[in-house]
This record gives structure tokens, sequence and C-alpha cells, in this order.
């Protein structure tokens, strides 16, 4: 593959102009289809095979009236003005009327009637029943339902509409150009020219301008769920800018060996590039394995972002290269560009002896790499003690972590869904935010109406029910609603209890089909299924990891090694974001407002991210590792040459993805706050603790050993050449192009 990719990277140079021009096209194209072919993102989270979702699609069958988007506006009065006089039911009435007349909207109920009014006689609910999906609600009646009661507020009411018909789509702000910018300031520190970091910036912009839009226009006939192209967005800039970091790193010493610009390109290309598409296709891999777990939305997710991840990397091999070729020397600092030129630094050493860029003996070893490289593998077991203690602790609050799925309560204060929620909770209590929907559905009207006074009294009996509403039957009269009020919030344990209580109870009735939805039972059903999927999706990954790792090294325990220390990873970022998110320690300092539990698909997702992130940072220090053990060094010298070289590019790199992930922090969306914080955390973790300081720490203790694999085994593996040993023999059988 190195070979491969070496010739890629020269041809790419040599047609520089045709490449961009190319790329420009696709960026170009890509725009116009996601401008013209853009469809809606949908906020809901469907769940086929669940009983939530198989009574949402019986009531869109028999009961079409009632399978639409829901709204509930919570009115409350001013002090000293009661709903029960004439006022009050004079606003009231006005309100209903309001709602019912808006475009879009079946029908509203007075509250009167359905007895849906605080004992104190304050507060109201007025329930709002739309014809089409929350998906379908276009934005204009999304906003006219927000405007209902602007009159009675400047009489001094309290008019909150909310409901699932306000989910939308999570705004993309300034606030994410912050971890962009600092990413750029990364790259200028680390290369020392501008003309390296801005177009190392540029190549990652147009691979991910090229993805999303790409993305986009496949909307019209992919259903995205709205947090699908923020996940995408962040994965394929941080990814782009890292692929593109360590190309450019290794060509800019390529250049310092002397080499020309068009050699230095495709040496670059053919060894960084080769670790860049292993690490982006252990991305791709993980990602569109999330459809293993057969949750359609979480499939999507994972094939939008691993989209814009296989974008990068074509990107980093084909336009970075020519981008290279236009810079020439000005990729390197003033202060470098003669030396370059002339081939005369010491690191230029005839091209036969140090062909993809071995370690010269004159070659400057104390650098901070170095130094900490040396400081790790003399106290290797110390080291390893103190990290796995560290990651223990950290990992300390994973068990208690619970998942579900956002509801109104946990969305920015202040936010139409949040003020609407919190009066309500504050009149009738947190179960009127988290109602549940029981669906009885016979083959006759006598068999329903038959069914449903036992499920009625079967629900009246449940402990943990606070009310439930007389039905509402279909006009054929063989599908009943009845709506189900728990006396516990929607993300509550004890509600998660009583889904599966009020399942085994009415399960057992006679002549109907007894089913129990509702957007809180939807959550449950899929945090369950969710979790189920965790483990089977985590054992994939890792057996994925050691046999990748296996292919790349030539060796057991490297593989391993690695795998553990994934895990590490996995468990302490779990602990973090479970003491953050779900406990609200430290929550003021990433903008939470109110703890809750995770969102349900983030463990698995979060996996899949950093299994791939991982192991890129794992193939970069390694690789280096075991080509100078190979090349006559010993393992702890070997050790230390890897780090030496690998950690100010890893450390940039690093820094640059916890840069962007950490951008997203700052958006008031909860879920997305929780998945920028998760990642960046994970890659703080994995790069600094990890790949840096346990893994050359173990890999010191295990001297020769860490390489050792059976013959028949390394008979039976494929040589994938990652670390360009291939390309090595090819550029020894020809004269080297020199300065």
């Amino acid at each position: 593959m190195a070979t491969l990719l070496y010739r890629l990277g020269r041809g790419a140079l040599r047609r520089r102009r045709l490449v961009v021009a190319l790329w420009l096209v696709v960026l170009v194209v890509a725009g116009l289809a996601a401008a013209t072919l853009r469809g809606p993102t949908a906020s809901n989270f469907t769940m086929p095979g669940t009983e939530s979702q198989r009574a949402l699609d019986l009531l869109a069958e028999q009961f079409p009236a009632a399978s639409g988007a829901t709204g509930t506006i919570a009115v409350k009065a001013p002090a000293d003005v009661q709903l029960a006089s004439p006022q009050g039911q004079a606003v009231v009435q006005e309100l209903v009327k309001q709602a019912s007349t808006l475009p879009g909207v079946v029908g509203a109920v007075d509250p009167f009637q359905v007895g849906a009014v605080s004992p104190d006689g304050r507060y109201a609910l007025v329930q709002v029943q739309f014809a089409t999906g929350a998906d379908e609600v276009t934005d204009a009646q999304r906003t006219a339902y927000e405007e209902v009661g602007a009159s009675a507020e400047a009489q001094g009411w309290q008019v909150a509409p909310g409901g699932e018909v306000l989910g939308g789509e999570p705004e993309i702000g300034s606030t994410e150009a912050l971890g962009v910018l600092v990413a750029a300031i990364v790259l200028i520190i680390t290369f020392g020219s501008l003309v390296a970091a801005g177009m190392t910036m540029l190549n990652a912009l147009i691979g991910v301008g090229a993805g999303m839009a790409g993305l986009f226009a496949l909307s019209s006939v992919v259903e995205l769920t709205s947090t699908a192209p923020i996940l995408a967005l962040m994965l394929g800039l941080a990814v782009g800018i890292d692929y593109s970091l360590f190309i450019t790193s290794r060509h800019r010493q390529n250049l310092l060996d002397g080499l020309s610009p068009e050699e230095a390109v495709g040496r670059a290309v053919g060894t960084a590039g080769s670790a860049v598409v292993f690490a982006g296709a252990t991305v791709v891999i993980a990602l569109a394995g999330l459809a293993v777990v057969d949750i359609p939305f979480l499939t999507v997710m994972g094939l939008a972002a691993a989209g814009t991840v296989t974008v990068a990397v074509l990107v980093a091999i084909t336009l970075q290269p020519a981008l290279l070729g236009f810079a020439g020397r000005r990729v390197l600092p003033r202060r470098l560009r003669p030396v370059a030129a002339d081939g005369t630094g010491d690191s230029a050493p005839d091209a036969t002896e140090r062909t993809l860029a071995e370690t010269a003996p004159n070659e400057d070893r104390s650098g901070f790499g170095f130094r900490w490289a040396r400081l790790v593998t003399r106290f290797r077991v110390p080291v390893i003690l103190v990290g796995l203690l560290g990651l223990g602790l950290l990992a300390l609050p994973t068990p208690d972590m619970r998942l579900a799925l956002p509801d109104a309560s946990t969305a920015a204060v202040g936010s139409p869904a949040r003020v609407s929620s919190d009066l309500t909770t504050e009149g009738f209590g947190p179960g009127f935010t988290g109602r549940l929907a029981v669906v009885v559905a016979g083959d006759t009207p006598q068999a329903t109406s038959a069914a449903v006074p036992q499920v009625t009294a079967l629900l009246q009996r449940t402990e943990n029910v606070l009310a439930v509403a007389p039905p509402q039957l279909s006009p054929d009269g063989r599908t009943a609603l009845l709506g189900v009020v728990p006396k516990t919030g929607p993300t509550d344990e004890a509600t998660e209890t009583l889904v599966h209580e009020i399942r085994d109870s009415v399960g057992g009735i006679r002549g109907a089909d007894v089913l129990l939805t509702g957007a809180t039972a939807i959550g449950i059903d899929v945090s369950e299924k969710l979790s189920d999927a965790l483990p089977i999706y985590l054992l994939l990954v890792v057996g994925l990891s050691v046999l990748l790792l296996m292919l790349v090294f030539r060796s057991l325990l490297v593989p391993v090694k690695a795998a553990l220390g994934f895990l590490l990873t996995v468990a302490a970022t779990f602990g973090i974001t479970v003491a953050v998110f779900q406990q609200g320690h430290l929550a003021d300092l990433v903008g939470l407002d109110t703890p809750a539990p995770l969102i349900s698909f983030l463990p698995i997702l979060l996996i899949g991210i950093l299994f791939g992130l991982a192991m890129d940072y794992e193939v970069f220090l390694v690789s280096r590792m075991r080509e100078d053990f190979v090349h006559g060094e010993s393992a702890r010298q070997a050790t230390i040459s890897g780090m030496g070289h690998g950690a100010r590019v890893v450390t940039a790199a690093a820094l640059i993805m916890i840069s962007v992930f950490g951008g997203f922090v700052f958006l008031e969306d909860p879920v997305i706050k929780s998945m920028g914080f998760a990642l960046a955390v994970g890659v703080a973790i994995d790069a600094f603790v990890v790949r840096m300081t346990i893994v050359p720490a173990v890999m010191s203790l295990l001297g020769d050993r860490a390489w050792w694999l059976p013959r028949w085994l390394s008979r039976a593996l494929p040589n994938v050449d990652i670390e360009g040993e291939g390309l090595r023999t090819h550029l020894t059988d020809r004269t080297p192009t020199r300065v």
C-alpha cells in the first residue's frame, strides 16, 4: 500500500492544478446539490420492533387523528386571579380558540372539560393535536404555535407553549469557531509557518465542506436525525485537520532530509499517508459497524460520520500533496529553507542510509519527546501503576451511568420548551411532562369497548400512576387511546419501572391488543435496546482492534496492550462524563443547566469514534518503534525513538481534536454539549495518559517480547505494509531525487 500511495502522492503533485480543480468542482457541485435537494432532519428517534413503535404504527393506521405531534400549552393565572373566575375562563377559552385555528392543528382540548386544572385553580394545560408528525410541522406552523397567548401575556398571564412539536434542529453558532481558531494556533506553533498551517487548515475545510454538502444533498432521500450532521461536522473537521497535519509534518521532515518537493511529497504520502488510510479505515469501520446493532437512526448517524471521514482521507492523500506542490519549501520556517535547499543540514544523510527518515547517528535527541520517553521508560513500573490507579479512579462513576432520551426538563434554561416544562412541573408535578399513552385496539368496536374498562381499572391500581384520562375513540370505535400520568418525571427510574409494570399488567387482556407508547415510553425502549447492544458492539470493536493491529505490527502483545488501553480510555471517559452531566459535578464549567441521564446513544457512539482515534495515535507512535526495532535498535531505544519522533505530532493532533470537539461544548443543546465534552475528554485521556505515557512504559517493560508472533501466524497474516517496507525496498533500487 505504501508504494501505491507514494506514486499517488507524486502524481497529485505533478498534476496539482488538475487535482485542485477537480476538488473545487466536487465542492461546488455538492454545494449546489445540498442547496437544492436538502431535506428536513428528524428530531424523533424511532425504534422498529419495540412496543412503543408498534403502538405508533397502529395509531397511524387506525387512528390517524391521534398519531400526529402533540403540543401542551401551560397557562398560569396572575396571583389575584382564579381560572374558574369569569375573567379566567374567558382567557382560557380564547387560548383554546386560538390554538384550534392554528395552521396544521386538528384541535385543542378545553382544560375544564378534561380536568386539566391544578388543585389551586391557577394552572391549566391546553392539549393541542397536530395533523402531522413533529418532523413534518413547518417552521411557520411552529412559530404560530409559539406565539399563542401573546394577548394574555400582556395582561399578566404566563402562557408557555411546549410539547414534542417544539423539537427542532440544533443550531451551529459562532462558539464552534473558537475550536477551529485554537486548532489554527496549534498548527502555527507546531509548524512555525503560516503557509503550512494555513494550507493544512484549508485542506481540512475543503474536505469537511465537500463531505457535509454531500450529506445534506442525500438528506432528501435518507432521514437524518438532527444530531447526525453535527456529529459528521465535528468528526470530519477534527480528523481532516489531523490527517493533513500528519502528512505535512512528514513532508517537511523529508524536505529537511534534502529531498526535492516531489520526492518529499511522495514519501510523505507513502508513509504518513499509509497510517492516515489505516486510521481513517478504522474510524469508518467502527462507525459503519453501528449498523450491527440494528437501530436505524444510529446506523444513519454512523454512516453519515463515516462518509465525512472517508472524504477527509481522500482529501488528505490527494488534495494535500497538490497544495504542498504549490507551496514548495515555503511550508518550512524561513530559517530552515536554506538548509532544505542546500541539503547540508544534520538531518540530510544519504537517502540510501535513511530512506524513510530513519534515525541518523548525529540526530538531536534532546527534545521533549525524547526526554519524556526516557523518564517514562526509566520509571516504567511506577508510571504504569499510577496511570492505572488514576484512570481507575476516574472510572468510578461509570457503573452509575443511566441512559435516556432528552426531554424538555433538560433543555436550555429560557428556551420555550424548558419554560413550558418548568411551568407544568410547578403547577401539576413532574409526571405531567412525561405522560404515557395506552393504545387499546380490538377487532370490533364491542371488543374495544369491553377491554377499555378493564385496562382503566388495571392502570388506576398500578403504583406510581397519578391519573388516567378518559379514553378517546377512533371514528370506527375499534381503537381507544388512554392518557396515563405518572407521579414521577420522564427520566426518573421510578417511571421506567412503571412502564414495565403497566406492560406486565395489561398484557393479559383478552379480545384486544394493549400497547404502551408516548415519548417517555419510546425513550425507555430506545435506551434499553441501546444498553443491550453496547456489550456486543464493544466486543466487536475490541476484537477488531486486536485483529487490525496484529496485521500492522506483526505482534500478539502489542494489539492486546492497545485494546486494554482503549478500554481504560473508554471507562475513564464514561466516568468523567457521568460525574459532570449526570451527577452535576463542575457542571457550571461546561454551562450545563440541569444534570440528567446521558443521551442513550452517547456510549455506543463514543466507543466507535474513540476506537478509531485511539488506533490513529497507536499507529503513529508504535509504528516508528517497530521500524527502529526492526533496523537494529534495542527494544528500549526503539521505544524512546518512536516516542521522540512522534510526540510532537501526536501532541499537536490531540490538541487540535480536543479544541474542535471542545468548541461544541459551548452549544446550548445538552446532547451536542455532552458529545463534544465526552469526545474531547476521551481524546485527551487516550493521547496523553494512555498512548504517550502508559504505552511506552509497557513497551519498555515487555522488551523484545512485545514483537513476538508465532511463525505460523506470521505466514497466515497478509502483509499490509503500513510501515512502508515495500516502499523502502523500492527506493533502495533507484537513485533518489536530490537537490
